[in-house]
């Protein structure tokens, strides 16, 4: 017995973590993958039965985690982006949810054998999108102007009004007269919203007042923040049935839009622990799914079915509710193209259709492969060919090929200079007013000022940029500056030149010194660049020549800094990688006479002594 929850647990990790893995590696959808590793774990292989392996803690643990991934969500969203998608994100939450609810219940009754209680539940259960398949795949397609903020907003706000609605329409078809459901429906709608905002507002209030009033170490932040959440949910549901997703949203929109108190490690805490989360559920929830029941309703009347929510009820949905905004008709179509259902449909149509079977509803059984063949059909259709979509439209951004260079110095200059030229996007950042000024005169765009400072990204316009290149003569400052961004663009899109400091690649002593990776070549730090400078070495081009050339031959008569692809892509050579140019691409280095090489080979020996 235990061997086989042990089997089960590890196979939660490898299927969710993997699943995840593998989406960033190939770029698809990581829900999609989620779901099939879910299946695969479970009714096919038979590692994992999710009601034997947690029991009754299922039904909590699978709500419990949707509320923190909502308050994660609440957390990236901000009262300045509703200054112009105000009142379009109102529409869709609300318009949109009405339109959506009754054109699935009704495609529902119809193509279904389903009595209009069944239907009309359906259709509440199915207008949530939410957070858990949007925000990945909006990082995926980085969607340009409003869109991105539009989507982010309903998705993360329609979920706590979908499992509302949702609770609604099952209190109410279990009712045994009109009146009682006129009354619970009534007071339903008035307890959620009261309760879960009180609550809510409460919770982001204690952790406001704990953090301005630094009454939390570091070290607890996270995981007192993780009680209040918790606590937050647990107690507005026990006031309100399925109010806490409301109440943990709120929370966390609060405590983002509030000023002055610090939340930075709360955020990344979050984002880390959604990820797990977020595997995790979908893994449990698919693996539920029994896969004869999945495949017998597998058929034309589900594909029916998917076709008129994605091209019927949310083109109508989107259409009324950006009738009288500026968005442009590219957005629009791009707004029709992103409504994937997600982890709280899935949650919630497992929660009810146990009652449902209990309190006689025939068909009721039917209700959890039909959603996750929605989820999965949606998922897939709207997923896949996002990227391509948003590229067609033109409301993707481009791919972040811009660099950042820290240091100012005549060498960061030069590199500047011919990324520049060389049509990418590249912005020098440095705390020396002369530095900057000779930067502005050779025509680049320049940041004065301490990127380490608090203050710094708000300012720094990194729209376009993916990548660091901190060349600075002090160790500390380009490590710190790789700490930092190496949140921002992924740490292996930061780089750094050699520290000063001898023989530390050697002898491991002080890894602190190298954050990022080490650009060019292990020896050549900021000193032997600074006498390639004062010496004149230029930067030089040449065009790699796939059938004469291999990149081997060419390192040992120079040092290679960089690359750039045919298409427009700079790649760096570091001590841990080393590029593969194609043909045509252009390699940039510099070339080291008998001097520079006898200067190597006194920073190998000095190395080799430590």
């Amino acid at each position: 017995m235990g061997g086989h929850l042990l089997i089960g647990i590890t196979s939660i990790l490898i299927f969710g973590i993997g699943a995840q893995w593998v989406a960033w590696r190939f770029k698809l959808p990581a829900i999609l993958l989620l779901l099939i590793s879910g299946i695969i774990a479970g009714p096919v292989f038979g590692l994992l039965d999710p009601d034997q392996l947690m029991g009754e803690l299922l039904a909590p643990f699978i709500s419990v985690s949707v509320a923190i991934i909502l308050f994660e969500g609440g957390l990236s969203l901000r009262f300045s982006e509703l200054e112009n998608i105000g009142g379009v994100i109102g529409n869709l939450v609300s318009i949109g949810v009405i339109i959506t609810w009754i054109i699935t219940a009704l495609s529902a009754h119809y193509l279904f054998p389903f009595g209009w209680e069944l239907s009309i539940l359906l259709g509440a259960i199915l207008v949530v999108t939410g957070p858990t398949v949007i925000i990945p795949l909006l990082r995926q397609v980085r969607p340009s102007g409003q869109v991105g903020s539009i989507l982010k907003w309903e998705g993360i706000i329609i979920d706590p009004i979908g499992a509302m609605l949702a609770v609604l329409v099952f209190e109410v078809i279990l009712s045994t007269s009109l009146s009682a459901a006129t009354n619970v429906a009534f007071m339903s709608i008035v307890k959620t919203i009261l309760f879960g905002t009180l609550v809510g507002l409460a919770g982001a209030a204690l952790i406001y007042f704990l953090l301005k009033r630094h009454l939390l170490p570091d070290f607890l932040q996270n995981p007192i923040n993780l009680m209040v959440v918790v606590t937050v949910f647990t107690v507005s549901n026990m006031l309100q049935h399925e109010s806490g997703l409301w109440a943990a949203t709120l929370m966390g929109i609060a405590l983002a839009n509030q000023k002055t108190a610090r939340i930075h490690h709360i955020t990344e805490f979050k984002e880390n622990l959604r990820v797990l989360l977020l595997s995790s559920l979908f893994i449990l929830l698919a693996a539920r799914v029994e896969l004869d029941n999945l495949i017998e309703n597998l058929n034309w009347n589900v594909a029916a079915f998917l076709a008129i929510l994605i091209l019927v009820a949310r083109p109508i949905g989107v259409y009324i509710s950006t009738m009288f905004s500026d968005i442009n008709w590219r957005e629009k179509l791009f707004l029709c193209w992103m409504a994937p259902r997600g982890v709280v449909a899935a949650s919630i149509s497992s929660i009810f259709a146990i009652s449902l079977a209990q309190n006689g509803f025939s068909h009721a059984d039917q209700l959890v492969p039909i959603v996750f063949l929605v989820i999965i059909g949606t998922v897939t259709i709207y997923g896949l060919p996002a990227s391509w979509v948003a590229r067609k439209l033109g409301v993707a951004k481009p791919i972040p090929n811009g660099v950042l260079i820290l240091g100012a110095n005549n060498f960061a200059l030069k590199v500047a200079e011919i990324i520049k030229k060389e049509g990418l996007k590249v912005l020098v950042a440095d705390s020396n007013w002369r530095n900057i000024a000779k930067a502005k005169s050779k025509g680049l765009d320049t940041y004065h000022g301490n990127i380490l400072s608090e203050f710094a990204l708000e300012e720094l316009n990194l729209d376009g940029i993916g990548r660091l290149i901190s060349l600075t003569p002090n160790d500390e400052t380009n490590s710190l500056a790789a700490l930092r961004f190496g949140e921002i663009f992924g740490r292996s899109h930061v780089f750094q030149i050699s520290p000063n400091t001898q023989g530390y690649l050697e002898s491991k002593q002080d890894s602190s010194l190298s954050i990022g990776r080490v650009l060019f070549h292990k020896k050549l730090n900021f000193e032997l660049i600074s006498k390639l400078v004062r010496s004149n070495t230029e930067i030089k081009v040449k065009a790699f020549n796939e059938k004469n050339e291999s990149i081997d031959d060419i390192e040992e008569e120079i040092i290679p800094l960089f690359l750039i692809t045919t298409n427009h892509e700079i790649q760096l050579f570091t001590v841990d990688q080393t590029p593969s140019p194609a043909d045509g691409d252009k390699i940039f280095y510099i070339s080291i006479d008998q001097k520079m090489r006898e200067e190597l080979e006194k920073v190998e020996i000095a190395d080799d002594s430590t």
